[in-house]
């Protein structure tokens, strides 16, 4: 493992508490730099970077090493090299910094992910005395494309829509792009290499902490993604490993079709006709114009401002990211392995998972 560090610098501190971002890196994209950038502009009193890299050749090491110069007062280390703990390649590469962390909250964020100035000081707000993890409501910053329209559609209507019903509802649903956490509760469950066995390692790490009693909490700022590779097949790549996951871990997902709007308006459509002898195919279309309409003020709710693309555009992503929704579930049913990063795994029932070895 090769390490780089600068001299930490001693500075007043306020009363909020110290926090160690973890930032697993792999590769670049063209907006990894600007993204990057704005974690060593945060403005917070206490807090540590520490940016980790698998391997010595990524250039995300020369984006990394170029920012430490740049920015030679924020408190940040370079770890590269990783620790082999399991199958999970994010939690192998972490492994350094988090054993060099030295405050007593982490936050573990996605290299896709780009901040504000005061989003840490949001997150950390958040952490109350019962509450053990604070996370973001996944969205997407305004890009150009009909894939950034597609992906900004899914992750403001029916992401939001089963994200935030689960939590106000007390189910514990979390994803990993930017979650602050209590390290001690963490270490209590193991460490990171207690979830090194699993894929969706962020799922066990928040299920871990709420067995031990504590909440969760989430804040008011979004997790904004902001990847500069994006497109429409990578986009369902992605929803169909999520849903592979999903099933492996909780049965209960099989169901989740039925949570879709063509499907719900079908089986209601069809309810309505049986019991109250109404037109099918009228109720059908009046319910999925219903959902539209809904949809559309949910995510301008999500925005929180104009949206980038015209009402049509989001008609025709809102129509296709619909249909292809029981596709892809179909397909995560047929394969259950799954790719991700540089690896290929085979999931086992109860979200552990092995990795498929060329021979």
């Amino acid at each position: 493992m090769v390490h780089y560090s600068r001299s930490e610098v001693k500075q007043p501190f306020g009363q909020l508490v110290g926090v160690s971002l973890l930032k697993p890196l792999k590769g670049i994209d063209p907006n990894l730099i600007s993204n990057l950038e704005t974690f060593f502009t945060l403005d917070y009193p206490k807090y540590e970077i520490l940016l980790c890299v698998q391997d010595q050749d990524d250039p995300a090491v020369d984006v990394c090493k170029k920012l430490l110069g740049k920015y030679p007062n924020v408190d940040a280390q370079l770890f590269i090299g990783g620790k082999k703990v399991g199958i999970n390649p994010k939690i192998n590469n972490l492994m350094p910094g988090y054993e060099a962390a030295k405050y007593g909250l982490v936050w573990i964020c996605d290299s896709g992910i780009r901040v504000k100035p005061d989003t840490l000081t949001d997150l950390t707000n958040q952490m109350t005395e019962k509450v053990g993890l604070v996370h973001g409501l996944p969205y997407v910053a305004d890009r150009q494309g009909f894939a950034a329209t597609l992906e900004q559609v899914y992750f403001g209507t029916s992401h939001p829509r089963s994200y935030i019903s689960a939590n106000v509802t007390g189910i514990k649903c979390v994803t990993g792009m930017s979650c602050l956490m209590r390290k001690d509760v963490l270490d209590q469950a193991g460490g990171l290499v207690a979830f090194a066995q699993y894929i969706a390692e962020d799922y066990f790490m928040a299920k871990a902490i709420a067995d031990r009693g504590w909440k969760f909490s989430m804040a008011t700022q979004v997790a904004l993604q902001n990847s500069g590779s994006y497109s429409i097949g990578q986009f369902q790549s992605r929803m169909i490993r999520w849903t592979k996951l999903r099933i492996n871990m909780l049965p209960g997902t099989v169901l989740e079709p039925v949570s879709e709007c063509f499907l719900a308006s079908l089986i209601i459509g069809w309810a309505a006709h049986y019991i109250f002898r109404w037109d099918m195919m009228v109720f059908f279309m009046c319910h999925c114009l219903a959902w539209f309409l809904f949809d559309y003020v949910q995510l301008t709710g999500v925005q929180g401002g104009p949206l980038c693309f015209s009402k049509l555009d989001f008609a025709v992503a809102w129509f296709i990211r619909e249909s292809m929704a029981v596709q892809i579930f179909l397909s995560a049913l047929w394969d259950p392995t799954i790719s991700w990063r540089t690896g290929r795994y085979r999931l086992r029932c109860g979200g552990t998972a092995e990795e498929i070895l060329d021979v």
